[in-house]
This record gives C-alpha cells, sequence and structure tokens, in this order.
C-alpha cells in the first residue's frame, strides 16, 4: 500500500517538474510510510526520490519503529549529540543523490529546523510547494480511509451521548469539557485528540473558536460543543448546538435557520460540482433569512488523517468534488454578546452524492 502511495506521489511530483519529496514528522509522513513520529527538538526527514530507495534520518532511540515497516526503506540514525547530527544528514543527501535536485516539502509542515540541516547538506536543491501534489493523493479516502473515518464518528456520538445526561445549568464549561475528553477515551479514541473540545454557552457560543472557560452554564442559554475522536490515525470534527431549558425566539430562529442549511449543503454535495456550490448552497440560507453576515467563515474544510486538510469549502474554490473526498459541512450564526449555534458534519461525496458519516440528532434539544 504505502509503496503505490509513494509512486502516486513521485508521479505527481514529476508532472511539476519535482525529483522527489521531503517530509519530516506529522500526517503526510504517516499517510506514505505508515510510520507515526511527533514534532521534537529530534528532527526526522523521511527523503523520497524518484528511481532511489527511500531514506529516513531518525534518531536513534525511534530506531524500533521502523521495524513495521512493510517496504525497503535505508535509515540513517543519530544520536543524542546534536553537534553530530549534521553529519547524519550530510551523509542521507550524498546517499539519495540529493545535490542538484528539485524537492518538493510541505510549507505549513516543514520546520527551519529540518530544513537548516538538509540547506547545509546540500546547498544546490532546490524546495518547492508540494501541497497540491500530496493533496491529490490523500484527498481521495479509500474505503479502509473512510471505515476509520466512520469509527472515529462514532466514538464522538456515542461519547457525547453518554455525557448529555449529566449536562445541565450549573456546570461549568470546562467541566463538560473534562467530562467529554474522559469519555472519548473510554469509548476508544486514540491519542492525540483531534482538538481539545470545544465548549461554549451563552455569549461565549459567539466566538467560533472559544475556550471552555469557568462560565457556568445558565437556564436559556445556548450550548455549542464541538468535539472530535480519532481512530487509527483518522479523524472526526462534529458539533452539535443544545438549549439548556427554554430559550428566547431568536434562539430558535437562528437554529432553526442553521439546521436548513446544514441539509442545503448536504444536499448539495455531490461529484464534479465545485466546492464553492456547497458553501453557497447552505450561505443562501442564511442569508435569506437575514442573517448572512452574521455567518462568518467557510462552509467546511476537508477531514481525514487531518481535522483540516483538502478540500476547503468556501465561495471561490472552484476545484470539483471527486469521489472519495472527505469534507464537514458546518454553517453557523454567531450574534455578538448573546449567543451562536453551529451544526457540523463529516461527509464523504461517494460516486452518486455523498454520505455523511455523522447522524447524530441535529434537532434543538433541551438538556
Amino acid at each position: 500500500m504505502y509503496q503505490k502511495r509513494q509512486q502516486k506521489v513521485l508521479n505527481a511530483l514529476k508532472e511539476r517538474g519535482c525529483d522527489g519529496l521531503v517530509l519530516n514528522a506529522g500526517p503526510s509522513l504517516a499517510y506514505f510510510s505508515g510510520l507515526q513520529f511527533h514534532l521534537m527538538e529530534r528532527p526526522v526527514v523521511f527523503l523520497l526520490v524518484a528511481g532511489e530507495k527511500p531514506l529516513i534520518v531518525v534518531p536513534a532511540l525511534e530506531e524500533q519503529k521502523l521495524d513495521t515497516v512493510d517496504f525497503d526503506l535505508e535509515a540513517i540514525s543519530y544520536h543524542d549529540n546534536p553537534s553530530r547530527w549534521q553529519e547524519s544528514f550530510d551523509s542521507a543527501c550524498r546517499q539519495i543523490g540529493l545535490p542538484g535536485l528539485k524537492i518538493g516539502f510541505e510549507p505549513r509542515q516543514l520546520r527551519m529546523l529540518e530544513y537548516g540541516y538538509l540547506e547545509t547538506a546540500s546547498p544546490s536543491t532546490t524546495y518547492t510547494n508540494a501541497d497540491e501534489a500530496i493533496s491529490q493523493c490523500r484527498a481521495l479516502k479509500d474505503s479502509a480511509e473512510a471505515s476509520r473515518m466512520q469509527k472515529a464518528v462514532s466514538i464522538a456520538q456515542d461519547s457525547l451521548l453518554a455525557i448529555l445526561p449529566r449536562i445541565g445549568a450549573g456546570m461549568s464549561e470546562h467541566q463538560v469539557a473534562a467530562e467529554l475528553v474522559i469519555e472519548l477515551y473510554r469509548q476508544g479514541s486514540e491519542q492525540p485528540l483531534p482538538f481539545s473540545p470545544i465548549v461554549a454557552a451563552g455569549s461565549n457560543g459567539a466566538n467560533p473558536h472559544a475556550k471552555p472557560s469557568r462560565r457556568l452554564l445558565r437556564q436559556g442559554d445556548l450550548l455549542i460543543i464541538d468535539w472530535g475522536a480519532r481512530w487509527q490515525g483518522y479523524v472526526s470534527d462534529l458539533t452539535r448546538t443544545f438549549a439548556i431549558g427554554q430559550v428566547d425566539h431568536e434562539a430558535r430562529r437562528i437554529h432553526e435557520l442553521v439546521l436548513r442549511a446544514s441539509a442545503a449543503g448536504r444536499t448539495a454535495a455531490r461529484p464534479e460540482i465545485p466546492c464553492s456550490a456547497v458553501d453557497n448552497a447552505a450561505r443562501s440560507v442564511i442569508e435569506a433569512g437575514g442573517y448572512g453576515t452574521f455567518f462568518s467563515h467557510r462552509t467546511g474544510h476537508g477531514i481525514g488523517m487531518e481535522c483540516h486538510e483538502e478540500p476547503y469549502i468556501h465561495d471561490g474554490n472552484e476545484s470539483p468534488l471527486k469521489p472519495g473526498m472527505s469534507f464537514t459541512i458546518e454553517p453557523g450564526i454567531y450574534l455578538k454578546g448573546k449567543y451562536g449555534v453551529r451544526i457540523e458534519d463529516d461527509v464523504l461525496i461517494t460516486k452518486d452524492g455523498n454520505r455523511s458519516f455523522s447522524d447524530l440528532n441535529r434537532e434543538l434539544l433541551t438538556i
């Protein structure tokens, strides 16, 4: 599997005039090699060059991870004295023939730490943005990837359902978030969670990326919960909005608008339409309801090994949707000083439309 993925990305890079790819610790390295490392002070670099055996530079304490690799891989390891690390990178660049080549990299992932060692080892190598070639591979999920994403969604949904009976007026946002994190791990989510849950009540819900606070939930609040889980390297990202007791008429009205916008976005999503069409379908419902200026973000983002990846669902993105693409649909309305509403689902484009991984009730439930 990983050899096929490596060849696919090399072919995509060749079409763009590149000779190979450099990856450091992160989701793309896991996707193309199956190897999981975290970013730390010790650099990890994977070099993939057309016609050469893949090569990885790793700290010695991580070498045992290479025993799981199912393809031919060269490895150069180093110990903990940083003054000797450059020697390992010099050797790696010579061995794989990096001097003079044009190599793709991920601008949002490769750090100056790794780049500095590579540039010193091979100053004649040029580097170019490989995001498009990488996303051409990663954006199209196969059935195994889709199954993992479905499991990640199921864990997330089961976790929220388990704690809902314990949520009520008098609890703090922080307490709700803590209960949810514990339950996510109890239900089987892998570490780390894709992100720290957002729990935002009342006026805090008007901030789309609010951080859970010590604010207590009160009668009449709208409560936004945005959370996710991880399963075998793939993640989920969901949002539901709840009522704490009776809420006012406008709160119910904006929830109904967001609910309809969510349905419109899910109905629009199908192969070959541009990403912008999904955004427009959801946004037009909220605009028609008179709240367009209060929908302050894109309708969605790709999801898979990362919580945010290609494709991005926003106005102006004319890239066509393809079977296998997965992304969120998450319209929202945010009224500063009052409250907010967001409903978020994870969907997969199929050959004749889409299916939602998530099926948790989207209605305004009172808790």
